[in-house]
């Protein structure tokens, strides 16, 4: 927290010192969870847990001159000790009153709630349908142009991004290159459409997490048999990765229904694809935002690459097909959930939640949990 505010006053006296217009705030959400059984989701587990999705952000902009805005967010989240860490920092360039080009470390255009992830109380969850939501890559570092007109009634957003990802995948380094994504979003009075496209060639680096050397070592193992050429079609080694995406909304304000559905996929390695999807309906009453969601993620396909084993040397067949095997069923889940949630707007900026979901693995059925969730949220 020191050092949230630290480099937020830093940043904020030396703004001041430049004569220039300084906007500060915030956001936080303080959740606390816990499962009913010793199954773990989300990192919660039978204990109550305060720090698995909590967060605290402070965010700091200002004009530069009339057209050019700078804008920089700290981000500490409970899960990693409130360390500290950049989360965007951007410059952003006012082409024209409907074209804006922003350069630096941003957020990638990929869900409805993508500008607004971490702000727990901009949507009425708890936190959003991880199904969808939960991905290892949501900020670039490049550039993003972003366009905003309207045609006839329909008002609508476009936006295309391209750059470099550098984050994290299990704990192994993760860098997807020649990053490019576009989205397009319209809306008419109180319905609202969205599509989003985006590919890369992505490399995941096993070495670099310990929780996956134990595939590492299974690829190894094929090298040493002789069979490089299977390895690296397991391996994520700049191999093309694509986003789709598509959602749809009805706001009559009294009440709403919305969904998104998303597909990723690294063809040609030992990811298998994922297909997710959700549906939230909710009422409006007063202070009080009542819902329910039903979300699933299906990554369970069948094993690739097992039409390679024929063509082997019989003795080394079975080896091969459990290497094949092996490394690709730990990385395949395939699960549902079903929430009902509520949301309390306590003041203008403080909202209060709670959720009992209902988590059922379709492979495993001895992983099915509960969980019970409640919420903080606030803005400043």
């Amino acid at each position: 927290m020191k050092k949230v505010l630290t480099i937020a006053t830093l940043c904020a006296s030396t703004c001041f010192n430049a004569q220039a217009e300084v906007r500060i705030n915030g956001f936080a959400n303080f959740v606390a969870g816990m499962t009913s059984s010793n199954d773990v989701i989300y990192g919660y587990e039978d204990d109550v847990s305060f720090d698995d999705e909590s967060l605290f952000a402070i965010q700091v902009s200002s004009d530069i001159n009339s057209k050019m805005t700078a804008t920089g967010q700290l981000v500490a989240r409970g899960r990693e000790d409130y360390d500290t860490s950049f989360e965007w920092a951007y410059l952003t360039y006012n082409a024209t009153d409907n074209l804006n080009i922003s350069v630096g470390r941003l957020r990638l255009p990929l869900f409805k709630y993508s500008a607004s992830l971490d702000v727990g109380y901009s949507y009425h969850w708890v936190n959003a349908p991880r199904a969808v939501y939960e991905v290892d890559f949501n900020n670039i570092d490049g550039v993003r142009f972003d366009y905003s007109d309207y045609a006839g009634d329909w008002e609508y957003n476009l936006q295309g991004v391209f750059g470099k990802i550098q984050s994290k995948s299990d704990g192994a380094d993760l860098d997807a290159k020649n990053t490019v994504a576009f989205s397009a979003e319209a809306t008419y009075e109180w319905f609202k459409v969205r599509a989003v496209y985006g590919t890369a060639s992505a490399f995941v680096d096993l070495k670099t997490s310990e929780s996956l050397a134990p595939l590492d070592n299974a690829l190894s193992n094929l090298t040493q048999l002789g069979l490089g050429s299977i390895e690296d079609d397991l391996q994520i080694n700049d191999d093309k990765a694509e986003f789709i995406g598509f959602g749809l909304e009805v706001d009559m304000f009294d009440w709403f229904i919305s969904g998104e559905v998303t597909q990723i996929e690294i063809e040609n390695s030992f990811s298998p694809r994922d297909t997710a999807y959700y549906v939230t309906a909710g009422l409006r009453v007063g202070a009080f935002t009542p819902s329910i969601t039903y979300e699933s993620l299906d990554g369970n396909e069948d094993i690739k690459f097992l039409d390679q084993v024929p063509s082997l040397a019989e003795a080394l067949q079975p080896a091969v097909s459990a290497i094949i095997t092996g490394v690709q069923i730990p990385n395949m889940e395939e699960y549902d959930k079903l929430t009902l949630a509520v949301r309390y707007d306590y003041d203008s900026n403080i909202a209060l939640k709670a959720d009992v979901s209902k988590y059922s693995d379709k492979i495993d059925d001895t992983n099915d949990t509960t969980l019970v969730r409640f919420a903080v949220n606030y803005i400043f």
